[in-house]
C-alpha cells in the first residue's frame, strides 16, 4: 500500500503538469475573407488545428476579418492573448505576421501560401500547379466542346500556380482544346465576390466553355451556383465554329428535371472545386447516382499542413523555421473522387489519371508552376 500510495503521490504532480500544459497550449487562427466556413482553405485550417488539439489538449482561438481592410489585424493579438503558435491563413496575412513574429520571439508564427520572415516562422507553401495539371488533363479529356474555364480570385503567383497546371494538363490531355482564364479582382476581395464569379462563369458558358475551375475562396461559389443555374449547354446555343466533339457522360443517369431542361442535343457543364472536397455540391437533386456537376475538386491539404506544424509545437518538437513545400508526393495535393463523381471518371480515365500523377512525382513530367 505505501508503494502505492507513494507512487500516486509522485504521478500526481506529473499529471497536475501535463493536464495545465495542455490547457495553456493555445493555436491561434487568423483567417482570410471568407471566414472559417468558406468550404476552402480557411476551413480547412481550421479543421487541420482542431485535429490536432483534440489529440494534444489545448484550444484554437480565431480572428475572423469582415472586410479586406481587418485582414492580419488580429495577428498580434493572438499572440498578445498567448496563443503558443499564430497561424496566418493566405498571402495577406503575410506582412501582418512577419511584423508580429520580430515582437514575439517565444512564440511560433506560420503562414499558409507564403513565406514569413524570421527565426521563428515558417511558411506552409503547396504545388498546386501539380494536382492542377491532373484537373486539366481530366477536363481536356472529358470537354464536349474542347472549350475550358478558369476563374481566379487575383493575379498573383499562388493562383497562377493553380492556373499554369491547369493550362497545361488541358493542353497535355487536348492539343486542341483552348482555356479562357479570369480573375475575379484585383485585390484579396477576390476570394470572397461570389456574384462577380457567377458574371464571369455565365459569360464563359455563353463562348461555349463546359467545364470551369475556380481558385477563388468563397467566390467559388459563385461558380457552383451558375452551373445549377445552367446545367449543360445546349447546340443550338453554341457560337459559330463550336461544335459537341463527345458525349462522355450519356451513359450516367440525370435526374427527371435536368432531363426536362436540358431536352435535345445538350450535354452537361461542370465546376472543378478547390481546397477542399466540393464534389458534393454539384448534387443538385440531392441523388448521388444521377449525373452531378462537381467533375472533381482539387484537394489542396491546408488541413495536414496545419496539423503537422501545430503538433509539433505542442509537443515540444525542435522547430524547423523556413518554407515547407507540399505536392503529389507528401499527400499535400490530391484529387478527389468519391460517390458524387465516380460515375464521371471511368476506369481507364483513372488509370490514365494515376499514370500521370506517377510521371509527376517521378519527375519525369514537370509542371510549370506560372
Amino acid at each position: 500500500m505505501r508503494r502505492v500510495s507513494l507512487a500516486l503521490l509522485v504521478a500526481a504532480p506529473l499529471l497536475t503538469l501535463c493536464t495545465a500544459q495542455a490547457a495553456s497550449f493555445t493555436v491561434g487562427l487568423a483567417f482570410d475573407l471568407g471566414g472559417r466556413n468558406d468550404q476552402g482553405f480557411n476551413q480547412a485550417a481550421y479543421e487541420g488545428a482542431r485535429r490536432a488539439v483534440d489529440e494534444t489538449g489545448g484550444s484554437v482561438q480565431t480572428y475572423e476579418p469582415k472586410t479586406l481592410a481587418e485582414v492580419g489585424k488580429g495577428i498580434s493579438g493572438l499572440a498578445d492573448r498567448g496563443a503558443s503558435v499564430v497561424i496566418g491563413i493566405g498571402f495577406a496575412n503575410n506582412d501582418a505576421v512577419s511584423a508580429a513574429a520580430s515582437g514575439h520571439k517565444d512564440t511560433r508564427f506560420v503562414t499558409v501560401d507564403d513565406l514569413p520572415k524570421g527565426d521563428n516562422t515558417v511558411g506552409l507553401r503547396f504545388r498546386e500547379q501539380e494536382g492542377s495539371f491532373l484537373a486539366g488533363y481530366l477536363a481536356g479529356k472529358q470537354s464536349a466542346t474542347g472549350r475550358l474555364g478558369f476563374i481566379g480570385g487575383v493575379d498573383i503567383p499562388v493562383i497562377n500556380r493553380f492556373r499554369a497546371g491547369f493550362v497545361a494538363g488541358a493542353k497535355f490531355a487536348c492539343p486542341s482544346c483552348k482555356v479562357t482564364v479570369a480573375f475575379v479582382d484585383t485585390s484579396s476581395q477576390g476570394f470572397n465576390n461570389a456574384k462577380k464569379a457567377t458574371q464571369i462563369a455565365a459569360g464563359m458558358m455563353k463562348s461555349g466553355v463546359d467545364v470551369i475551375y475556380a481558385a477563388a475562396g468563397a467566390s467559388g461559389q459563385g461558380l457552383v451556383e451558375q452551373v445549377r443555374t445552367q446545367p449543360c449547354l445546349k447546340a443550338s446555343a453554341l457560337p459559330a465554329g463550336i461544335k459537341f466533339r463527345s458525349n462522355a457522360f450519356s451513359g450516367v443517369p440525370r435526374s427527371a428535371a435536368e432531363q426536362k431542361v436540358c431536352a435535345g442535343d445538350s450535354r452537361p457543364t461542370f465546376y472543378i472545386g478547390v481546397d477542399v472536397n466540393q464534389n458534393g455540391l454539384g448534387d443538385f437533386d440531392k441523388n448521388p447516382t444521377t449525373l452531378n456537376h462537381g467533375l472533381t475538386s482539387v484537394l489542396k491539404r491546408v488541413d495536414n499542413a496545419v496539423y503537422s506544424v501545430v503538433k509539433e509545437v505542442a509537443e515540444g518538437r525542435p522547430w524547423r523555421a523556413g518554407d515547407r513545400s507540399f505536392g503529389l508526393s507528401n499527400g499535400g495535393i490530391a484529387l478527389a473522387v468519391d460517390q458524387y463523381n465516380r460515375a464521371l471518371i471511368p476506369d481507364t480515365m483513372q488509370a490514365n489519371l494515376d499514370t500521370v500523377e506517377k510521371l509527376i512525382v517521378s519527375g519525369t513530367l514537370k509542371v510549370p508552376a506560372k
